[in-house]
């Protein structure tokens, strides 16, 4: 990584930022009858204290009596400003509500609104951070090594963020071709292997684990791969402590001798972007503290916001929820919170517990499913879940979970304010609620051995940038690897996640913080482009909470672009920051495949005078 400091060009020491969140129009009515006046161009800005502000530039009003009326215009602030032919200097930092008025010759009138922020005199902006995409760097294997029979024609490597085989020619048995840890330590425990991977013609695979002793302690065989990366999984159990050999064979494998073209195919590839390893000790009791029979309207709730139109119904033991409309734009998964009351009900921070229902929509939905206060909600969050629910099909949600937090008055909350493709209403029944603690001692601790250049299980703190997967949690969506190469950063997202924490690439984290001084203003430059389009929402946040200084969306297209944002608020002091590229969406998880390739990414900082 390198920190170069110097001078950007002067026209970014003055920063204009254009959006259109909260500036409107309203008319209010006159005596001649004909249509309102029209007022455009009103948008909110930014400037610094002490530089002109034209508050007309751009901006037009129009009457169909009376054609251009832009002179008419006034314009008004709170707290107050003064204008002269439109311009004003601004002295003091703050956000100031600009009202634009125009009334035509009938008496109609109509108002605008914008907010201008005024930021604080700083010097000329100069470079603070340009991330080093150039430098090689090393992948780990993770103790993983490719094995390939002499005269066999493939190849296994560590490129493009995974394992990856080019395989002309399988060869003549499933061992001629293989990825293999060996001398992992075992105790007594049940063990579950789970390798994910796609390949582009369909194959198959052998899992397999060999004691040292030359012991077979278990297999999945003839596991099928296809196009789509989806884990292979094999479970098996060590009586004892021993090592092991973990075995994946790639060679040729035809599952029915009868049928020799259900065979292993020839000029393929097969790529493993992480192999999980779960070690599972101990046992344990699930005790129900509430069970829902869904016969009185107290036992579940919806609020609906942002424009949605939601309700719910309980009798006959089910809940259902009837979402009318969804959200507008300005929305989010956030927008309907259906919530499944638990009385009596209170969660102990650090305590174990579980939850099961079944759900069915008719209307494909993803969202959150959560436990959290019903009155405060994530200021008393004990978990946080994903929720995806296909149309037409009854789906068990079930959850086993350590309380993050303490909550004395919990809820269930599914968070389903997001529509899915082609979804303007929908329906979903519950069922079956049942509500626990978990009590004794199982035990499971997971290893994620990743082969792209960092993730958030095994950061390579010699990089500001890692990524994390929702299946990291095992959630059910969500993975993605990156790599450099070619001066560039790419993040290839394999399997897209329903919600915006599935798919995350992150600069800054707990081992490697992005720090940013105090008393400046910060501009953020990105340039980058995706192997298709693409959309996210970039976050410049304080690390340990939700605190974003800089939060926008971005659209990538095939096309590279350039994406500048800057904050609007000083630091009283450094501070420690992640920067979030955060894809998941429904409409993410239709994408398949995607890389997104940054070619640059630069932090300029503007110190204030």
């Amino acid at each position: 990584m390198k920190q170069i400091m110097k001078p950007l060009a002067a026209a970014l020491s003055l920063v204009m930022l254009f959006t259109a969140t909260s500036c409107g129009q309203q008319s209010a009515g006159g005596g001649n009858g004909g249509a309102a006046p029209e007022i455009s161009g009103v948008a909110d800005q930014s400037v610094q204290a002490g530089t002109e502000f034209d508050a007309m530039a751009g901006v037009t009003a129009s009457d169909a009596e009376d054609g251009d009326i832009t002179a008419k215009i006034s314009i008004t602030s709170m707290p107050d400003l003064s204008f002269q032919n439109g311009k004003t200097t601004p002295a003091d930092p703050g956000d100031y509500e600009l009202t634009y008025t125009v009334t035509d010759a009938g008496g109609q009138e109509t108002k605008a609104y914008a907010t201008l922020t005024v930021t604080r005199q700083t010097g000329e902006a100069e470079e603070f951070l340009n991330m080093d995409f150039e430098t090689a760097y090393t992948p780990d294997g993770h103790g993983w090594t490719a094995n390939v029979a002499d005269g066999v024609s493939a190849t296994g490597e560590l490129k493009d963020g995974a394992y990856v085989f080019d395989i002309t020619d399988p060869g003549s048995g499933d061992t001629d071709i293989q990825l293999v840890k060996s001398g992992v330590a075992l105790k007594a425990a049940d063990y579950r292997v789970k390798v994910w991977a796609k390949s582009t013609k369909d194959t198959y695979a052998h899992i397999l684990a060999n004691a040292s002793s030359g012991d077979n302690l278990g297999g999945a065989y003839n596991v099928k791969i296809g196009a789509a990366i989806a884990p292979l999984e094999m479970n098996f159990t060590s009586s004892g402590e021993t090592t092991a050999d973990l075995l994946i064979n790639l060679g040729k494998i035809t599952p029915n001798p009868d049928n020799a073209s259900d065979t292993t195919p020839s000029d393929f590839t097969v790529t493993i972007d992480k192999i999980e390893f779960y070690e599972i000790t101990g046992e344990q009791t699930l005790t129900p503290v509430y069970t829902a029979s869904f016969s009185d309207a107290s036992e579940a709730a919806v609020n609906a916001g942002d424009g949605a139109d939601a309700s719910v119904a309980v009798s006959g033991g089910s809940a259902v929820y009837t979402i009318n409309s969804y959200a507008g734009t300005d929305g989010g998964v956030w927008s309907i919170k259906a919530d499944l009351a638990l009385p009596g009900v209170t969660v102990d921070a650090g305590g174990k517990y579980y939850y099961r229902f079944t759900a069915k929509a008719d209307g494909a939905q993803t969202g959150e499913c959560l436990v959290e206060s019903s009155a405060e909600a994530d200021k008393a969050r004990a978990n946080f879940n994903s929720l995806n629910l296909a149309a037409g099909e009854e789906t068990v949600i079930t959850n086993t979970f350590t309380a993050e937090s303490a909550v004395t008055d919990p809820v269930i909350r599914l968070q389903i304010g997001s529509a899915a493709d082609g979804v303007t209403s929908n329906s979903i029944t519950i069922t079956g609620l049942e509500f626990g603690k978990v009590e004794g001692d199982l035990n499971t601790a997971k290893t994620i051995d990743c082969f792209g250049e960092s993730n958030t299980t095994t950061p390579n703190t010699d990089v500001l940038w890692t990524t994390y997967n929702g299946t990291d949690e095992d959630n059910d969506q969500g993975v993605g690897t990156i790599w450099t190469s070619d001066g560039s950063l790419h993040y290839r997202i394999d399997q897209g996640g329903s919600v915006d924490w599935h798919n995350k690439l992150i600069f800054g984290y707990s081992d490697k913080p992005l720090t940013l001084p105090a008393d400046s203003y910060f501009t953020v430059e990105i340039t980058a482009k995706a192997s298709q389009p693409i959309s996210c929402g970039f976050f410049l946040n304080v690390l340990g909470g939700w605190d974003p200084r800089i939060s926008e969306a971005i659209d990538f297209t095939t096309e590279e672009q350039t994406f500048t944002f800057t904050t609007t608020d000083t630091l009283i002091m450094d501070m420690d920051f992640e920067m979030l590229f955060q894809f998941g969406s429904a409409d993410t998880a239709a994408l398949g495949e995607t890389t997104i390739d940054i070619s640059n990414i630069t932090i300029y900082q503007s110190s204030v005078v």
